[in-house]
């Protein structure tokens, strides 16, 4: 999964859409609901590891493998929706099965 940009995009796709579930899901009502706000420190600072990482990954896949702005944008706006990430999984890992019988 790790040997081409697609597989690195899908890999830090998957911890960043993870990190983004936990933040929304855990670290913020444990921020409002039980007056933790270092869980949203935590999980803010990985988060925004993982997304700058995920940034970095999807520029390195619209050059190395040619794509078009619209579908780069695509995938950004994906990773700003929760559960987003997944979905555009589904899609990465289509074309990346399509390129490895190709």
């Amino acid at each position: 999964m790790l040997q081409t940009p697609l597989g690195r995009l899908r890999f830090i796709g998957l911890i960043e859409g993870i990190s983004y579930l936990v933040l929304l899901g855990i670290a913020m009502p444990l921020k409002y609901m039980a007056d933790m706000p270092k869980a949203v420190t935590i999980a803010g600072s990985l988060h925004g590891v993982f997304f700058v990482l995920f940034m970095a990954a999807l520029a390195h896949v619209f050059f190395a493998n040619r794509w078009s702005f619209l579908r780069a944008v695509g995938a950004f706006i994906a990773s700003l929706i929760p559960f987003g990430n997944f979905v555009l999984d589904v899609q990465l890992k289509k074309e990346e099965n399509a390129m490895k019988r190709s």
